[in-house]
């Protein structure tokens, strides 16, 4: 499967076997960023949101039952059709590449839980930004809920063994080439099966070198979903509010 022309990212999201091997996410973790990261931003009465890289959007489902109207966008179209049974007025989902611009203003653009990096070229990473910045209005902020590099492969588990709904999977984590990668195989009805995940193992240095060349102003930088200050030695994420 890494072998395929397709973006690892393209191909391995729109499988069940993702949703299967990360269905035990902390979801009440995920509202508590979300209470937290709306709180902060003061975001007007019915502002409007940007989920960017939605998956099945529980994010973007969540936000939109606090009062936001709420459009959740990602590359998956099978994660777009199961998240189209959510929508309402104020919530809407679409198939679209983060690289480019949605083409509407927003009073927040959310990049949640590590959903940047993945590109195989370097300028993909600069046009998301620029994207994000293009789709803000006036008073609108950009955020981008990276995982915190250092920390990450400080603590990296070398190998792991994962049964989720009689499917095993055996995952191994290393760092290649400035990306942090993770080879996940396992067999389901005799058949074989391996994908990879990469992601550029970005600092918050490489970040600001982006935001400079986007002409993007850094706001925040944030280190926990409680919002505590970054610490590059002892924080799990790097969340960046920015405009």
């Amino acid at each position: 499967m890494t072998k395929d022309t397709t973006a690892w990212f393209a191909s391995w999201f729109d499988t069940p076997f993702y949703h299967i091997l990360y269905k035990d996410r902390d979801y009440d973790e995920a509202q508590l960023f979300m209470d937290n990261l709306t709180n902060y931003l003061n975001l007007p009465e019915h502002g409007t949101i940007l989920d960017l890289a939605c998956g099945k959007g529980r994010h973007s489902v969540y936000l939109n039952s606090l009062g936001y109207d709420v459009t959740g966008a990602d590359l998956s179209e099978n994660s777009i059709a199961y998240a189209k049974q959510f929508e309402n007025d104020s919530l809407h989902f679409e198939v679209h590449d983060m690289c480019k611009p949605f083409g509407k203003h927003f009073d927040a653009v959310f990049n949640l839980f590590t959903s940047f990096g993945y590109f195989e070229h370097e300028a993909d990473n600069l046009k998301t930004i620029q994207a994000i910045q293009a789709d803000l209005n006036a008073t609108g902020f950009g955020v981008i809920d990276f995982m915190n590099s250092e920390y990450v492969m400080n603590h990296l588990v070398p190998v792991e063994t994962k049964t989720v709904e009689g499917i095993t999977f055996e995952l191994k984590r290393y760092v290649e080439d400035g990306y942090i990668v993770k080879d996940i195989a396992f067999t389901y009805e005799d058949e074989t099966y391996h994908y990879q995940e990469r992601v550029r193992a970005f600092t918050l240095a490489d970040f600001e070198a982006l935001f400079e060349k986007a002409g993007v102003y850094l706001l925040d930088v944030f280190g926990d979903y409680k919002l505590r200050k970054f610490d590059a030695k002892t924080s799990e994420r790097l969340i960046m509010i920015f405009k």
